[in-house]
Order: C-alpha cells, then structure tokens, then sequence
C-alpha cells in the first residue's frame, strides 16, 4: 500500500498518547491524576443543554447549510459586537465542528512549497503540523525567550519576508497561559500593516479566561486588518462544551467562497441540534463563567504555589487559560524525563513541553482545570518523588 508523502508530515498531539497511557495505568489497578487534558472539570450550561433537547424535540435533525443556520451565525454576531463592539456581518461567520477546521482550512490556504507560514512555539502542536502537511516552511517565533512566555512583536515582525502567506497568533496561549496585554498587540497590529501580502490567523479560543481583570486583546480591535484577518473561537472552553464539536471562525469575504467548498467536501454540516444549544449558550445568562473564572482564580494560585515549592521547579504566573508551564530544569531532568517519573511514580499525568515545540525542552504543561483536592494531591506526591 503506497499512500501520500503528505500524510506522513502530519503530527500529532501528545495528550492523547498520555491519555492512553493513563487509561491502561488505571486499568492496571493504579490510581491517576489527570492533569493532562485541555478541558475543565464544569459542565456545559444547563439552558445549552435544553435547547439542545429541544431542537431535537421540535425536530431539528436534518442537514443544515454548510456554513451553519443564520440564526447561529446572527447569535456569533451578535456577541461579537456585545464584546469587542465590532459590527461582523452573519455572511462572514463560517460555523465549525470545533475549532481545528479553522486551522485546517486557514493552512491548506496558503500552505503549498516556497510558502512560508509564521507560528508560536511553544504552541497547539496542530499549527506545526498542519503547516508541515501543506509542504510550506514552517517558521516558529520562540515565545520561550521570554519568562512569561509574552510575543514580542518586534521578532514577529523579523521573521516576515516576501514567502511569508500567514501569521499565526494564539492569545491566551496553549500552552503556556501566557498573556500578550493589548498595548503589545496594538504594536504588532501596527507594524502588520507594512505587510499587506500576510494574512492573520488569530486564534482567541481562551479569550475569555482572562485573569485579573483584564481587557480581551481581540484582533477585531484593528479594522484595517479585517481584510485579511481570520479568527478561531468557539464554545469549547468558555462555556465548557469540548465534547459538543462546535466553533465558530470569521473569514475574510473573499474566503468564505473557499470556507463553503471544504465545508462541503469535509463535513456537509455542523451538529444542527447543537447549533441551538450554542445559540442559547451565546445568548443566556453567563454565571457560569463567572463561577468557573472565580474558581479557576483560586485554583490558579494553588497550584502555582505548590509548584513554586518544589525544588528545581520555576513557574510564572498565567495571564489566560487553565494552564501553567513551569521549567523543571533545576530538577536535573528535562520535560520529557520528568513527565514520565510524575506518571510512573506520583501516579499524576502531564504533557512535556517538546509536545508543543522544540524549545520547550525544559518545561511541562499542567491543566489546574481540575478539583483543588486533585491540584494538592497531584503537588503531594510529586514532591515526594522529587525527595
């Protein structure tokens, strides 16, 4: 059997071979704890839930447009102007089944050989992977530079040349939690339009995870890049709905045509009876974040204590997103050596930061999306190991 050379390039996302491994530990007898996966531990809201059955009930189980019902399209819109005050017309909102078509499409776009496509490293590894599948040169910009883990956007900005198609930015970012305030992105934003042959890929799924208060730094904050701007969300991490499959991305016009075609030949149409659950979740009351921002707050400072106190551990406080990613160099054992003692030892399940690119050799992701028992039990038992 002799299949593509370009489905060799793809890659993969490490959590799931975790996930596996976890599995069958547990399988084993032996007790885990996961702070591995990218999702929290609250459920999706619960008018979400009963519009859904609803929609079922009232019959809404046939095929839908490919871009998605209007009225989802017109709720996006709608949140889009109650949040970022930007007015983005229902006719540019492609509805997705989840948040990777987005990726996957805004690559295929513009990735082919001689093309080159800028992307955060560390980063969600389906950037780099992607890339890699189109044949086009994939170029990182090195966020671990920075303590924190911020862009700077003057490196971005070098990298560019007259090959480069797209710019890929992810803020709050998977997976450090770092988070670029919006005076560094108005920098970036400025010096982008010198660079009219670049499109933006702006991946805002954890736009609101924010801590401390702090404004969105939305790339819908910059019209004069809209003709040329893509952006990723969904439904997944605010209002905790992972499992659903649904996102959402808005598209420059001259794309949608395009966005139609590989929803077409890829999926046919988002989940309809979900497009009424992701409609009510856009549109209800949202004390559920709130709730789960109050708790991922004391959660965040649990566990950036606990691993401040162990010895060889550093870790900076995240900005956004229900990550952390401290250094363990000091532990005398690189990521991916200290990830399989947590597992293999504490019983306790991480990613390795080379999950996410080559320079995080030094670092581990930990999800604090978690109970406040399983962040003090999971520091526990790692700090006996490392004894």
């Amino acid at each position: 059997m002799k299949i593509a050379k370009s489905v060799n390039r793809l890659g993969t996302e490490a959590v799931y071979n975790i996930f596996a491994k976890t599995k069958k530990l547990a399988q084993q007898g032996k007790k885990i704890i996961d702070l591995s996966l990218g999702q929290s531990d609250f459920k999706s809201p619960k008018h979400a839930v009963n519009a859904t059955i609803q929609a079922l009930k009232d019959g809404h189980h046939g095929y839908t447009l490919p871009n998605g019902i209007i009225e989802c399209r017109e709720a996006v819109s709608r949140k889009i102007k109650s949040l970022y005050n930007a007015n983005i017309s229902p006719e540019r909102i492609v509805i997705m089944p989840g948040g990777k078509p987005t990726m996957h499409y805004a690559i295929s776009f513009f990735g082919e050989p001689s093309a080159e496509i800028i992307y955060p490293d560390p980063g969600f590894p389906i950037y780099e992977s992607m890339i890699n599948y189109t044949g086009a040169k994939a170029v990182p910009f090195n966020l671990a530079e920075n303590k924190d883990f911020s862009i700077n956007p003057d490196k971005i900005l070098s990298l560019i040349n007259e090959n480069t198609r797209l710019l890929i930015l992810n803020n709050p970012n998977n997976p450090t939690g770092s988070f670029t305030e919006k005076t560094v992105i108005d920098k970036l934003a400025k010096g982008l339009i010198n660079f009219p042959h670049v499109t933006i890929l702006s991946d805002e799924i954890y736009d609101r995870l924010i801590f401390d208060k702090k404004e969105i730094p939305t790339l819908f904050n910059y019209p004069d890049l809209y003709d040329r701007l893509i952006v990723l969300n969904g439904w997944s991490k605010t209002y905790a709905m992972t499992g659903w499959r649904l996102g959402w991305g808005v598209w420059p016009e001259q794309l949608i045509e395009h966005v139609f075609k590989f929803c077409v030949n890829n999926h046919s149409c988002v989940n309809t009876a979900a497009q009424y659950g992701a409609i009510a979740a856009l549109d209800g009351p949202e004390d559920h974040l709130h709730d789960m921002m109050g708790e991922f707050t004391i959660r965040r400072k649990l566990i950036v204590d606990g691993l401040r106190s162990l010895k060889g551990v550093e870790c900076s406080l995240p900005g956004g997103s229900f990550f952390v990613f401290p250094s363990v160099k000091g532990t005398g054992m690189n990521g991916e050596e200290f990830t399989n003692k947590c597992l293999q030892e504490a019983g306790v399940a991480i990613i390795p930061g080379t999950a996410f690119g080559k320079f995080a050799t030094a670092n581990v992701r930990f999800n604090f999306a978690t109970s406040r028992e399983n962040i003090s039990k999971a520091i526990e038992k790692i700090d006996k190991i490392l004894k």
